[in-house]
């Protein structure tokens, strides 16, 4: 049974966790294009035709919804981490501790600072109101963060510390 486990909280972490990383990292320059394109848009380099502001907005919409709807998914991944750090007996390591804490604060900046300024860049877009390159690089700075505590909860389920399988 901790195989199976083990399994599935690794897919769910590649299949739930590894688009978000992604899309999240490609909003703020996805935005920013958004932004030149459209008509009268802000960021210098001229506006586009109708059309292709409409196309870089519908990138960010669709980069949005990957973002939201994986994120939601990702709640797989640590009650399967749970399920399976029972069975194998290690829920109080400190390893595992530190990745809970880790995948807390994780989960913390995405719903807390990364989806909501998303929201924001999206509004702003469609209001056709001016995006202020601090807004984008500012989300970038929590996307960031957002996806070092994910790359550090990786490593840790990699090394264990103090885990007997020589790693």
């Amino acid at each position: 049974m901790t195989k199976i486990l083990l399994s599935l909280h690794v897919l769910a972490a590649i299949v739930a966790v590894g688009p978000v990383t992604v899309a999240a990292s490609m909003f703020p320059p996805a935005v920013r294009r958004a932004a030149v394109a459209l008509p009268g848009g802000n960021g210098g380099g001229g506006g586009g035709a109708e059309g292709s502001g409409g196309a870089d907005t519908g990138t960010v919409r669709l980069l949005h919804r990957i973002c939201r709807v994986y994120a939601g998914l990702g709640i797989a991944v640590p009650v399967l981490g749970i399920a399976t750090a029972a069975a194998m007996g290690v829920l109080t390591d400190a390893w595992l501790v530190t990745s809970l804490v880790l995948t807390a604060g994780a989960a913390g900046l995405l719903v807390a600072f990364v989806l909501p300024r998303q929201e924001d860049l999206l509004e702003q877009l469609a209001d056709r109101r001016p995006v202020e390159r601090s807004g984008t690089a500012r989300l970038a700075m929590f996307t960031g963060l957002f996806n070092l505590l994910w790359a550090t909860v990786t490593v840790l389920m990699v090394v264990r510390p103090g885990s007997t399988t020589g790693a």
